[in-house]
């Protein structure tokens, strides 16, 4: 797996990609939020960046960027598993953080106005972290 590169992780895809990336991230981003948030020293960015990629506004390629990078956070098989201790989310963590710098110009206020409504009221069907 050392062979894989960021890069080829957060390709946008096409639109049924994109289209498949979404649903999977809207049915298990929280639950796997909510087992990661204490490993992930970022936890606003990352709820920012799922409700950048969600928004219609959002230019495609970004949202493409960032539900790639949502959709590896989500899934069960990637290069380190998550059910490791400690460095579990550590290759979700690096594939977040270089998602995020590529288009941190395109997460809004908005977005993090949501984030924080979200972590301090839990979002709907997840109880308050």
């Amino acid at each position: 797996m050392d062979d894989v590169k960021f890069g080829e992780i957060l390709l946008p895809g096409d639109e049924d990609t994109q289209n498949r990336r979404e649903q999977t991230v809207r049915k298990k981003f929280w639950v796997t939020f909510k087992k990661a948030v204490r490993q992930i020293p970022f936890s606003r960015d990352v709820v920012a960046a799922f409700y950048c990629a969600l928004d219609p506004q959002t230019p495609t390629k970004v949202r493409g960027v960032l539900l790639a990078a949502l959709a590896y956070f989500v899934m069960p098989i990637d290069m380190i598993p998550d059910v490791f201790a400690v460095i579990g989310f550590s290759d979700d963590v690096a594939v977040m953080s270089a998602a995020i710098a590529m288009v941190s110009k395109h997460i809004k206020a908005r977005h993090y106005d949501a984030a924080d409504r979200a972590l301090a009221d839990g979002p709907p069907g997840m109880k308050t972290i």
